[in-house]
């Protein structure tokens, strides 16, 4: 029973392993997408996060709305990339775990907790105020609020923006 238990943590210790070292190659990914003519170009990091946007001189070319649409449609791209990349990255260790008894298997009785678990839908890529945004809750607007007019306050002490802090 002993040397049960012993193998049963080591096993425990060296999915541990694993996945620490699969947590550090994650959260060193990033994916790039760029248009065919390189005149845009935009980086994510490991949560699909924009590290960088870099634009060529062609990109004078474009009206403020086309660059805007196409740094969008270029961060999806590489947020979905990276995504890629993660879950690949994170394959063996699904397959792994999937190899293990459930608790359910080991437990008489034990449900199992991870058909349980709901699947989260998917998320909107839809630009806010779209036809596919439009059952979501409106916005919440606050109308018992004063105007104030925000100058440059440098001389006022005690606020946020004042040079005392």
């Amino acid at each position: 029973m002993d040397g049960e238990v012993a193998g049963l943590l080591d096993e425990f210790r060296g999915r541990m392993r694993n996945i620490a070292e699969a947590q550090q190659k994650r959260v060193k990914l990033t994916a790039t997408a760029t248009t065919r003519d390189r005149a845009i170009s935009v980086t994510v990091n490991a949560n699909g996060v924009i590290i960088e946007t870099k634009f060529s001189e062609r990109v004078d070319e474009l009206s403020y709305d086309q660059i805007a649409k196409t740094v969008t449609q270029l961060a999806q791209q590489a947020a979905a990339e990276v995504a890629a990349k993660t879950k690949e990255l994170a394959a063996p260790l699904f397959a792994d775990r999937d190899r293990q008894p459930k608790l359910s298997d080991v437990i008489e009785g034990m449900p199992d907790i991870e058909a349980e678990i709901p699947l989260e839908p998917p998320v909107s890529l839809a630009p806010p105020g779209s036809s596919e945004r439009a059952d979501e809750e409106p916005a919440m607007v606050f109308t018992d609020v004063e105007d104030y007019a925000h100058g440059d306050r440098r001389d006022a002490g005690g606020s946020v923006t004042s040079l005392s802090w």
